[in-house]
C-alpha cells in the first residue's frame, strides 16, 4: 500500500512539473512571437532609430567586436547564445530593446543621454 501511494505521489509530482515546464515554454514562445511581430510592424521612426543605433555601435557591421560585445548592435555575446547569425542578431536586438526600453526610439534617446544603450 505504501509503495502504491509513493508511486502515485511521484506521478502527480512529475505531471505537475511537466505542466509548469510546458506553461513556461508557451509563455516564452508567445513573448518571442509578440516581439517579432512588433519588429515587423516598426514605424519609420522606429526603423530610423534602429539604424541610427547600429551605425553608432558598429558602423552597421554584423561582425564588429569590442570586448564581450559583438555584431551590428554590439550585444553582449551571452545574449546571442552562440548564434552570431544576422537573423539572430536582429531578433535578439529587438527582444533586448523592446524588453528594456519599449521601443527603438526610446533606446536612441537613452543612447543620446548616456552614449550606450
Amino acid at each position: 500500500m505504501k509503495k502504491s501511494k509513493s508511486l502515485i505521489l511521484k506521478l502527480i509530482t512529475a505531471l505537475a512539473l511537466s505542466f509548469s515546464f510546458v506553461t513556461a515554454l508557451e509563455t516564452t514562445n508567445n513573448n518571442s512571437c509578440t516581439q517579432t511581430v512588433q519588429a515587423a510592424k516598426m514605424s519609420k521612426a522606429e526603423r530610423a532609430a534602429k539604424k541610427w543605433i547600429a551605425m553608432r555601435e558598429s558602423g552597421g557591421n554584423y561582425y564588429a567586436r569590442n570586448g564581450v560585445c559583438y555584431g551590428k548592435y554590439q550585444l553582449n555575446i551571452a545574449y546571442l547564445n552562440g548564434d552570431y547569425s544576422k537573423k539572430n542578431q536582429e531578433r535578439t536586438a529587438d527582444r533586448y530593446v523592446y524588453g528594456r526600453y519599449g521601443s527603438w526610439v526610446n533606446a536612441k534617446n537613452f543612447w543620446l543621454a548616456h552614449h550606450w544603450y
